[in-house]
């Protein structure tokens, strides 16, 4: 069974392996640098619906769809759903899932959504509880404009330190299978708030975060960055990562030669669109779904750190004038051995 190390990190004694996993995602996304690693590309913002809310709903179906499709299975072989997005009451999760009949529940961790629900799902996978779990996660571009900043016809100018959400979803299949890459620990985050008040400015506002549940990993396990082939946060972006790592420099902890993040990768940074890189649930969820797994079934990664990075903002706490505060999750990941 797990055990617990430290006061925040949940080592697994038995196998959770990250069985399948698909990744959907948009005409920017699918035009940027990890464009062949995507399962599906759609160049419709609307994916044929009449909202945007609808067509993110429409992303966590198709990754699902996918992902099951993978492993010849159907949604009645599926124990629990565990799902997240950015939107009030997580109407992209509740209306993607309700026509699958599988018990489902929502999780709400900002971007960090992708790296919470794996680890519930692990939890629950390594005691028994279930058999098979599916975790997903999304945002779209526009609905989370909508919703945190301005409506996409009121035609406001981006700022250069902002990030652009990622119109993206990820599904993983978690089980207990032995080949494939598997979780070995999880460490759940604590919110952290360093008074950052820009809502454009999300990498500084999550960087403490990510920090801090690096340093509590790495604390409660007694391992070393040296020891990781790949330490990937979520979606720092440029002004965020170079943060993390002098945060954790402070701290004595040098990852500088083993850090990338997901915002940085899924864009052209030099495209002026993306500013200073990805941001969103759909950010880390279509990159570890897609090149990150890859990477882990080749062997090419034997042994990382994921950690996805969540601001817990909201409009009305924006409207009230309220700092943000960040949470972070992480993920000790291993990769299948091809010995």
């Amino acid at each position: 069974m797990a055990k617990r190390l430290g006061k925040q990190t949940i080592v697994f004694e038995k196998d959770v392996a990250l069985l399948n996993s698909a990744c959907c995602v948009g005409k920017d996304e699918g035009n940027g640098p990890l464009a062949k690693t995507f399962d599906k590309v759609f160049y419709d913002e609307y994916i044929g619906q009449k909202t945007y809310e609808a067509a993110e709903s429409v992303l966590q179906k198709e990754a699902i769809g996918e992902v099951l499709k993978k492993e010849n299975l159907t949604p009645n072989d599926i124990d629990i759903a565990i799902m997240g997005d950015l939107l009030d009451q997580s109407i992209a999760s509740t209306f993607a899932i309700k026509d699958f009949s599988i018990p489902h529940f929502s999780v709400f961790s900002a971007c960090s959504a992708s790296a919470l629900g794996l680890g519930i799902g692990a939890v629950l996978v390594e005691n028994g509880a279930v058999n098979l779990a599916i975790c997903v996660a999304s945002s779209h571009f526009c609905t989370a404009e909508r919703q945190f900043r301005f409506p996409l016809n009121y035609g406001s100018k981006r700022t250069p330190n902002s990030q652009r959400t990622v119109t993206g979803a990820g599904a993983f299949l978690l089980s207990s299978q032995k080949n494939a890459p598997k979780i070995r620990a999880v460490t759940f985050g604590k919110v952290k708030d360093y008074d950052i008040t820009d809502a454009n400015n999300m990498g500084a506002a999550m960087a403490p975060a990510a920090a801090d549940v690096i340093k509590a990993f790495l604390q409660d396990s007694g391992k070393k960055p040296d020891e990781y082939d790949l330490i990937l946060t979520g979606d720092l972006g440029v002004i965020g990562s170079k943060l993390v790592i002098k945060l954790l420099q402070k701290e004595g902890i040098d990852i500088s030669n083993r850090h990338d993040d997901c915002g940085l990768m899924i864009f052209d940074l030099e495209d002026e669109k993306s500013a200073a890189g990805g941001s969103g649930c759909g950010c880390s969820a279509s990159v570890f779904a897609g090149h990150i797994m890859r990477k882990l079934k080749s062997g090419e990664i034997k042994k990382m750190l994921f950690c996805a990075t969540g601001a817990l903002l909201s409009p009305t706490s924006q409207n009230q004038g309220l700092s943000i505060p960040s949470i972070a999750h992480l993920l000790e990941i291993e990769g299948v051995k091809n010995d």
